[in-house]
């Protein structure tokens, strides 16, 4: 402890990292407890839960076009001059609940957003139709699924919609109406009580005393404080007194998380801070100076209670950089939320010197030229009031570096404009078992899952696009899995890596009434299919089965499945494969045990495929990619997908089984 008089000595300066990495060894700093609000008031709050949606979206397939309801097939071959002519049968409005059947030869007249009747599978726009009383004529042909939206295209039933953790927005808000929740469960706000120390600071809208300036910091600091998510308390001003300071932080301390002081933190005679500091503990001060210029007084203690106090420089700029590189990490771990930074290059101006030994950290006003972006240095320690209004961010000197020189390219943290990139960008087929990887993966992992089936996800990998890739594309000469397309496709950049085994067979309504056993039952009179789209790998695997057969009858695979009714009628999700069926718009689908299970329907396995995992061998070294390769061989996660229905794993999981050349 600090005798009066006596200025203070900074006996070991600690570079940030040093100094966060000390903290979180000495304070367990994590959420602090979760409270449940209405949708309606969950702007900027944190989920405490992943949300899994009980529903699909849409829950039935719905138009997207006002139109006439068909089935497909009953207009190829439609042109101006070669109109189709069909019966209208009944009218389809948005909220209908009896539906009309469309059989060969019909159509229905239905609303945007109208359901899909039974037997249709696209929707003839208006604008190519004409109709006279009963009689449609069209004028121009549609596909299977067009102007359709499948039942759990958008979202499916006991999908993954929101993650634990997620800041809740505009966006994510939406998915939450969507799926019908009206409340949900969030982490409570830490509550950060902020106190302004100095003799001469006055609070705004108060006369100006001689020798007196107002105060800034409490706002600057508390909007930031607000900006993160967190409750700021003005505790106000407190004067360089011994007593009233101490009261000052004992009353913050007790309506508080965490504690922010500005100024009272240099070596000079009058500073109280460190003595008050280092009587709330043990362990009291730990944090003793920082490896920064400004900053360097930064001043770190804990009480005997375990929380924290954080005393940050005086001038504001020097207050504020300190703050984002020192409070904000101690804050997002208490909100469960990464650090949302935008960096950007810019070109410096001006020359800039470093801080011989420490790390230099400089304002910057930023300057679209036209022709790229120009830093200027501003001023940190002058106490410049102005340097705030003109900053946009700060940039670093590294303390091995002596100076930057005009035109030298520099990294800025902008003060503002939230954006959190993801690091991991997963891409391609999407697969239940993510959703159980995913969120065991270490919390600097942040993942990005973009569905795009296992065709997209192959050329993703092969243009650079995409960390991970997930695949089950069946090679119909061999049976053989995924390798031969990496062969095919000539996806030299990137190594397969062995995932794990799904039941892929087909989904029948639950006591199989139409007796379906295998893939020739499909092409019996009375069965309606449902199909996937093109390019699923569930799609490959289908037609694989279909010119199996072909063969066998000796005809065409085109002339076969003309035979399969329904094979037009595409979806692009296993559950909205299992909601058709479930709906009773299908007798049969293709797909997972898993989705079958999720709507309690019957299963027919077909067998097992590969699920594997395709990555650009130069993002094999990125500490997100080896992350996710360590949580895919755990024990772990193998006990968790092996509770899965329909998976299984197999021994070389995550181990490298084709590299390209």
């Amino acid at each position: 402890m600090a005798e009066t008089g006596k200025r203070i000595i900074f006996h070991e300066l600690l570079t940030p990292e040093e100094a966060l990495n000390k903290v979180f060894s000495i304070v367990k700093v994590e959420p602090l407890g979760i409270e449940t609000v209405r949708i309606e008031e969950s702007y900027g709050r944190v989920l405490a839960r992943d949300v899994y949606s009980r529903i699909d979206v849409p829950p039935f397939d719905r138009s997207t076009m006002d139109g006439f309801a068909v089935r497909a097939e009953d207009t190829f071959g439609a042109d101006e001059l070669n109109p189709v002519r069909l019966r209208v049968i009944g009218n389809v409005e948005t909220g209908a609940e009896e539906l009309p059947r469309v059989n060969p030869g019909e159509a229905v007249e239905i609303a945007t957003g109208a359901p899909m009747p039974p037997g249709a599978n696209a929707v003839v726009m208006v604008e190519y139709t004409k109709r006279s009383g009963n009689e449609l004529t069209i004028y121009r042909s549609v596909t299977p699924g067009e102007n359709v939206m499948s039942a759990g295209s958008d979202v499916m039933m006991g999908e993954l919609v929101l993650r634990r953790c997620t800041v809740i927005r505009e966006r994510e808000v939406g998915l939450l109406a969507a799926v019908g929740l009206d409340k949900v469960e969030v982490f409570r706000r830490p509550r950060v009580a902020i106190i302004s120390t100095g003799n001469e600071l006055v609070s705004p809208g108060n006369t100006l005393g001689p020798g007196k300036i107002y105060d800034i910091n409490t706002y600057t600091i508390s909007h930031a404080v607000r900006a993160l998510g967190a409750e700021p308390l003005i505790m106000g001003i407190v004067k360089d007194d011994l007593s009233e300071m101490r009261n000052m932080i004992n009353k913050a301390l007790g309506i508080s998380d965490l504690v922010l002081l500005s100024g009272g933190t240099s070596a000079g005679l009058a500073d109280l801070t460190y003595r008050v500091l280092d009587e709330i503990g043990p362990p009291g001060i730990i944090v003793h100076g920082l490896k920064v210029k400004p900053g360097k007084p930064t001043v770190i203690a804990v009480s005997r209670d375990g929380k924290l106090v954080v005393g940050l420089p005086g001038y504001p700029s020097s207050a504020l950089m300190i703050f984002n590189i020192i409070v904000k990490p101690i804050l997002a771990r208490m909100l469960c939320m990464g650090i949302d930074e935008t960096k950007i290059r810019a070109k410096l101006a001006i020359r800039a010197d470093g801080a011989r030994g420490r790390r230099a950290l400089y304002p910057v006003g930023l300057v679209d030229t036209g022709h790229g972006i120009v830093a200027y240095p501003l001023p940190a320690e002058s106490g410049a009031i102005s340097t705030l209004a003109f900053a946009d961010g700060y940039m670093v000197i590294p303390e091995t570096v002596e100076y930057l020189e005009s035109g030298d390219e520099v990294e800025v943290t902008l003060f503002t404009h939230q954006y959190m990139p993801a690091n991991l960008y997963i891409i391609g087929s999407h697969d239940i078992g993510l959703d159980v990887l995913i969120p065991m993966l270490p919390g600097f992992v942040r993942a990005r899952v973009i569905n795009v089936g296992s065709m997209g996800g192959l050329y993703a990998v092969k243009r650079g696009e995409a960390d991970v890739a997930g695949l089950h594309l069946v090679d119909e000469e061999t049976g053989q899995y995924n390798v031969p397309y990496m062969v095919k496709y000539s996806v030299n950049n990137a190594v397969l890596v062995r995932g794990y085994l799904r039941e892929q067979g087909l989904i029948v309504p639950r006591g199989n009434p139409k007796n379906i056993r295998g893939i020739e039952d499909l092409l019996k009179d009375g069965i309606r299919i449902v199909n996937r789209n093109k390019g699923a790998g569930t799609r490959f695997l289908l037609d694989m089965k279909l010119k199996e057969i072909a063969s066998k009858m000796g005809v065409k695979f085109e002339e076969l499945v003309r035979k399969v009714n329904g094979y037009y009628y595409e979806v692009k999700t296993h559950t909205a494969v299992a909601a058709a069926v479930a709906q009773g718009k299908a007798d049969a689908g293709v797909g997972i045990r898993a989705a079958a299970a999720m709507y309690g329907l019957d299963f027919i396995p077909l067998g097992w495929e590969s699920y594997d995992f395709a990555i650009p061998i130069n993002r094999l070294e990125k500490d997100s990619v080896k992350a996710f390769l360590n949580m895919l061989r755990s024990s772990e996660f193998r006990d968790a997908l092996s509770k899965l229905p329909g998976y299984k794993v197999p021994n070389d999981i995550g181990e490298v089984i084709w590299r390209g050349q």
